[in-house]
């Protein structure tokens, strides 16, 4: 691939993640990865919760001064499920920021340090060439910071890729909610109507 479309599809998959969110992409990939491997810690998790609300039930309908041995058993019973339910809790909860991590590493570096590593890779080569004196004396802005004399540089084509998509994706934004305001457009309506009306 052309690094025109490379650098192009790396920041729209940049913009793209910003735009779902990585909170969401990080609840999605923990539910795959639960699924594949931590079915036997959910599962386990699931079975104390029912269980648990199986004993705490018959121990409310179980009197406390006349089946004293049943209600103390039942009792053991209920706590020893709770600290069992805390610790897999627990357990749970920490695998759950170590892959928040590990995640938000792996996004890091296939998103922004992507981009720092091509851009400094390609620092001195030209994305592509402009017609000669097409901006006159503002075309070695575009080869910043190392590029060829007339030429557009690695960082100049992401901030211009970047400023298209954010462009694109507000029109779209807009285009998808559709009128701005209802209340405005019933108020700018009833006084076009008024002044017909004079």
């Amino acid at each position: 691939m052309s690094l025109i479309l490379t650098i192009f599809a790396l920041v729209f998959i940049t913009e793209l993640i910003s735009w779902i969110g990585r909170s969401v992409l990080l609840e999605l990939a923990w539910g795959i990865y639960c699924r594949v491997f931590m079915s036997a810690s959910y599962t386990r998790q699931r079975q104390l919760k029912a269980e648990l609300l199986t004993t705490k039930k018959e121990l409310m309908q179980t009197s406390a001064q006349d089946q004293f041995a049943k209600w103390a058993k039942l009792r053991r019973s209920v706590d020893k499920g709770l600290a069992e339910l805390e610790k897999l809790n627990g357990e749970i909860a920490s695998a759950k920021s170590a892959f928040s991590m590990k995640f938000s590493s792996v996004i890091w570096i296939l998103t922004t340090g992507l981009q720092f590593a091509i851009g400094w890779w390609y620092r001195k080569s030209a994305v592509f060439y402009l017609p000669p004196n097409w901006l006159g004396p503002l075309a070695w802005t575009l080869a910043l910071p190392f590029a060829p004399k007339g030429s557009v540089s690695v960082g100049v084509w992401q901030m211009a890729c970047r400023r298209v998509i954010k462009v694109g994706e507000r029109t779209v934004k807009n285009v998808m909610s559709g009128p701005s305001d209802p209340v405005e457009t019933g108020v700018n309506s009833s006084s076009g109507e008024a002044k017909k009306a004079s």
